[in-house]
């Protein structure tokens, strides 16, 4: 298994709703994950009293579909806009 790449190293075309956050493709899931954390993080959208949960700004709205997402849940919702 060494020496294959997973699904998740797999570079992926992006939608423009999540370029517009990410920048634009093709990207593997990781590094799409990576650089919306950096954004989040440069952006100060993680909710101060709970860290877990991500505050959307106009960007992130487009691409998460709501106000507030779980860190969890994000991954599942950037998702569709990987292709």
């Amino acid at each position: 298994m060494a020496g294959k790449n997973s699904a998740f190293m797999k570079p992926m075309n992006v939608s423009p709703e999540l370029a517009a956050v990410v920048g634009k493709g093709p990207m593997a899931r990781t590094e799409v994950v990576k650089a919306l954390w950096v954004y989040i993080k440069k952006n100060n959208l993680q909710d101060q009293k709970n860290k877990r949960n991500i505050n959307a700004d106009a960007n992130l709205k487009k691409v998460f579909g709501k106000d507030m997402v779980n860190m969890f849940e994000m991954t599942k919702l950037i998702g569709p806009h990987l292709s």
